[in-house]
């Protein structure tokens, strides 16, 4: 991995534009392409895509995990980018690396959002299935499991921006900054959405919020 994120002082308004732009396109991938696309290619006639959820009037187990399975696609791209040759400018990198983060932390923390819950895409997708209980007992161990490893891999690429001089102040602004602007985002932008309040208390902030919590 080849890095030149050594600046010593970081533009927030830049990390915020950078934060907000990964969290976008986190969200489009997930919605329009997830859903979305499976939905049209499943023969759905009517779609209603909003920030937080997907409508139509057609349901499939694919389709609810749709969403999920192209955010961990596109994670695993970005990782693949993160360790291409060649050098990159602390900007690129660090767009890289909340894009990555972003798709990561959704994909894994949706499993144990479900889990938990019993409420969301995987929640759809196991419905039905029996014994429930162990199924969403699956879901628990495969979320904590995989969350916990994407931890380690977003905390690898992070380390490219710790600053010895000043120990982990960078590294804390530069979590912080694009939690509490996803949070902001993904409120404001969830009000607008057709579906109601509702999504944005159970969906889009517990999944933003929770899913994308610094450690």
């Amino acid at each position: 991995m080849s890095s030149p994120a050594v600046s010593p002082d970081d533009h927030r308004p830049t990390l915020i534009a950078v934060a907000a732009l990964a969290c976008i396109l986190q969200d489009v991938l997930h919605e329009g392409l997830g859903h979305g696309v499976i939905a049209w290619l499943s023969g759905a006639h009517r779609l209603t895509i909003s920030t937080v959820a997907l409508q139509s009037d057609i349901s499939t187990r694919w389709i609810s995990a749709g969403g999920t399975l192209v955010n961990l696609v596109f994670a695993a791209i970005f990782w693949v980018l993160l360790r291409g040759a060649g050098r990159r400018t602390p900007v690129t990198f660090y767009f890289l690396t909340m894009a990555m983060a972003g798709n990561l932390f959704t994909g894994t923390g949706y499993f144990l959002f479900s889990g938990v819950a019993n409420f969301g895409d995987w929640a759809e997708v196991i419905k039905g299935l029996q014994p429930h209980w162990l199924w969403r007992l699956g879901l628990i161990a495969l979320g904590a499991s995989s969350y916990f490893l994407s931890m380690l891999v977003v905390a690898g690429s992070l380390k490219e921006f710790h600053d010895r001089h000043d120990g982990l102040r960078r590294l804390r602004s530069l979590c912080w900054t694009p939690y509490v602007t996803d949070g902001v985002l993904a409120g404001l932008a969830g009000l607008l959405n057709p579906a109601g309040l509702f999504y944005v208390i159970a969906s889009a902030l517990p999944s933003t919020l929770g899913a994308n919590a610094p450690g």
